[in-house]
């Protein structure tokens, strides 16, 4: 990843963290901590990072924005952090429409099939990360055929896998008491730079 390329960072609220009151429109999580890991370790200069996460938003919301948010843009990279509130929505609000893994799963591929076509940008896939720091929650138990998917769609896209879900379980395991998260699902700082970690590791850019 060097200057004059494009990284795209697309998600919910755990990449959006506040990008639209953040005057370099990047948020204060784990897209940031890249950022600056970037910049302190390629003083010759870094991608354009763009910060495209939404609150809220589930795969079909990313569907509705994909030509503008991310098509449009032509990236060299972009990397991808999707799945968690299709879960939590159906633990929180279960009365609207759900996305179960089928709908996920079909959604997903269209969009990164979209990305080979269009562009020829690298696929970064984030696992979801956890829904409670309890690793036996109904959450983290909903939460498993995603990041099978997600897994799944890694190798069949040549994508980088970068495994969330896995590194943040493996601290909870070891260490049962530590909070990564301010609700269960929003990152505190140790759960933001875990993320970045994780990241920069599977890129090879520690």
């Amino acid at each position: 990843m060097k200057s004059g390329e494009r990284l795209i960072f697309i998600g919910d609220s755990i990449t959006d963290c506040g990008r639209n009151t953040d005057s370099e429109k990047i948020g204060d999580g784990y897209v940031r901590i890249i950022r600056d890991h970037l910049r302190l370790r390629q003083p010759e200069g870094i991608p354009d990072i763009i910060n495209k996460g939404i609150s809220g938003n589930r795969i079909t919301d990313l569907a509705d924005r994909w030509e503008k948010d991310v098509l449009a843009l032509n990236p060299d990279y972009v990397s991808i952090s999707i799945g968690i509130n299709d879960v939590w929505r159906q633990l929180d609000n279960p009365n609207m429409n759900q996305v179960y893994p089928g709908e996920f799963e079909k959604i997903y591929q269209k969009l990164l099939s979209l990305v080979k076509v269009k562009t020829n940008a690298q696929i970064i896939i984030m696992e979801p990360t956890i829904i409670e720091e309890n690793i036996e929650s109904e959450g983290n138990r909903k939460l498993q055929p995603y990041i099978d998917i997600v897994r799944r769609l890694a190798v069949t896209f040549n994508g980088v896998l970068v495994p969330e879900h896995q590194c943040f379980i493996a601290v909870l395991k070891k260490h049962p008491e530590y909070n990564l998260t301010t609700d269960g699902v929003h990152m505190n700082s140790t759960g933001n730079l875990l993320m970045a970690r994780t990241w920069l590791r599977a890129n090879g850019l520690e």
